[in-house]
């Protein structure tokens, strides 16, 4: 059975299928949860049947498409790809039912788009051919373009057209980088067999910087990172939660994918730039944290933040480093997508975000003052939560790798702590604020919608082999990659810069 083609195009077909229902809300509704439910249930299968013990491609399909060019219909998943698979179906469930009294108008195009843009994600993670992984990352920006644009605040354009334009230029840059290597692989657009290719050191170099054009603006690295906050701010809460959840997640798993099987050379000579940046946006994002007023800001400046941490991971080319910088892409994924949702669900209540209208909601909303400490606890990386680990292994890697940037990236913990702490309080405890003195409680699918989101942090933060065991051999095969073609491999497993 073909899985990984019904995982990228049941959702897009299921959308589709909106077109021919009825304009009635409910039916519209329940059929997009019905779609998002069975392609999550389509998952399973991915994910009881993957072999962890070894580093190939699995679930593989391929096809001729463009013969005269050598571009193929392939798709496969490694233990790297895996878990963004069931991390988008997982996001895409929740994000039918967060939207489900919020999204009032259009709400069969809403779905569709939702639908149609699970569909190109997927494709993102399981594509082999080159050509066909930029179809479907340029294929996204469409249905992303439209929630925001159709669906967002009252600046919603402005944010559209700045997220637009930043990742358009970016992706055309790809392309080039693209081409580049095409032609100096002897034309072929195969992602396994462009990986074992040795190109001169000047193009991995002017390649590396094409695919960084893309890839950390989707992150998104500082400096590159400003249409991030106002594509969060006047997205809807489901589309923050996407570009929270997995979209961000792309440029890092570009990274991964491309930047360092296929130029290591080019990685390990831009190491330096790479930690910098890195560090400059866990504590450049952190204290801007401090001084925002707007709570879906602050959360959005968050991520850039968290997601410095994880370029930092990646950059520090060891097991530990790689290990925690894909497993905190998940575990920020669950966990800033837990704290969007929180923050939509008040909302609708209060039709504010401003931090400062907010007080006292722990006596109104004592239930969803629990789920929000929970979010809240394992967003500053309490043990026992989530967030935990993967940072652990992120600092051990970078501290073995480059220790000084790992003692400066360490500041932006005790940063985070302060601004989520700090921003708990100024909602929850203190007087009860006038909008929030007669809220109703948390509903059934409001609870539902937040209840799995609780269990997958403490489960991955009391177990994270769970998620470790499918990245290990993946990731020692990667890091092998990276230094056996630099010739400083010690079996994959040495940091670059050993301690003494």
């Amino acid at each position: 059975m073909p899985l990984l083609s019904v995982l990228i195009f049941f959702p897009i077909l299921g959308g589709l299928s909106l077109l021919f229902v009825e304009r009635k809300t409910e039916t519209v509704r329940l059929v997009a949860l019905v779609v998002s439910l069975f392609e999550l249930v389509f998952t399973l299968p991915v994910f009881f049947l993957f072999d962890k013990t070894t580093h190939l491609m699995q679930f593989r399909e391929q096809h001729d498409w463009i013969s005269a060019l050598n571009i193929n219909y392939a798709l496969g998943i490694d233990g790297i790809s895996v878990l963004f698979v069931l991390l988008t179906a997982l996001i895409t469930v929740l994000c039918v039912l967060v939207s489900w009294e919020s999204i009032q108008e259009k709400v069969k195009e809403f779905y569709i788009a939702l639908l149609v843009l699970e569909g190109a994600m997927m494709g993102v993670f399981c594509a082999l051919d080159f050509f066909l992984f930029y179809v479907f990352w340029e294929a996204m920006l469409i249905p992303m373009f439209l929630i925001i644009g159709v669906w967002g605040g009252p600046n919603r354009l402005y944010a559209t057209i700045k997220f637009f334009l930043y990742t358009l230029v970016g992706s055309l840059l790809m392309l080039v980088g693209i081409i580049l290597l095409y032609l100096g692989a002897g034309r072929t657009f195969d992602v396994i067999a462009l990986a074992g290719q040795a190109y001169p050191f000047k193009l991995q170099l002017l390649v590396f910087w094409l695919f960084f054009a893309a890839f950390a603006v989707k992150v998104p690295m500082w400096p590159v990172h400003t249409w991030l906050p106002d594509a969060h701010t006047e997205a809807p809460t489901a589309g923050s939660v996407i570009l929270a959840g997995v979209l961000i997640k792309m440029g890092a798993y570009g990274f991964l994918r491309f930047s360092l099987p296929m130029l290591p050379q080019a990685t390990i000579a831009m190491l330096t730039p790479m930690l910098v940046l890195s560090v400059i946006a866990i504590v450049y994002g952190a204290m801007v944290c401090l001084a925002q007023t707007d709570l879906k800001r602050l959360v959005a400046y968050s991520s850039v933040s968290h997601m410095g941490f994880v370029t930092l991971g990646l950059f520090a080319l060891n097991q530990q480093g790689l290990e925690g910088s894909i497993l905190q892409m998940i575990n920020h994924g669950l966990v800033t997508g837990a704290l969007f949702l929180a923050i939509g669900i008040v909302y609708e209540r209060t039709h504010t975000r401003e931090i400062a209208a907010y007080g006292g909601l722990a006596t109104t909303m004592p239930v969803f003052a629990g789920f929000f400490m929970v979010f809240t606890l394992a967003a500053v990386g309490l043990p026992g939560t989530n967030g935990f680990i993967g940072e652990w292994l992120i600092l051990l890697g970078a501290f073995r790798a480059q220790p000084v940037y790992a003692v400066i990236a360490a500041t932006g913990l005790i940063l985070g702590a302060w601004y989520m702490l700090w921003l708990y309080q100024r909602i929850f405890f203190g007087g009860v604020g006038e909008q929030v003195r007669s809220l109703i409680p948390l509903n059934v699918r409001e609870i539902v919608t937040l209840v799995p989101l609780v269990l997958l942090i403490f489960w991955i933060g009391i177990y994270p082999d769970a998620l470790l065991d499918f990245l290990r051999v993946s990731v020692g095969h990667l890091v092998e990659q990276v230094h056996g073609a630099t010739g400083l491999a010690e079996a994959g497993q040495t940091a670059l810069m050993p301690i003494p």
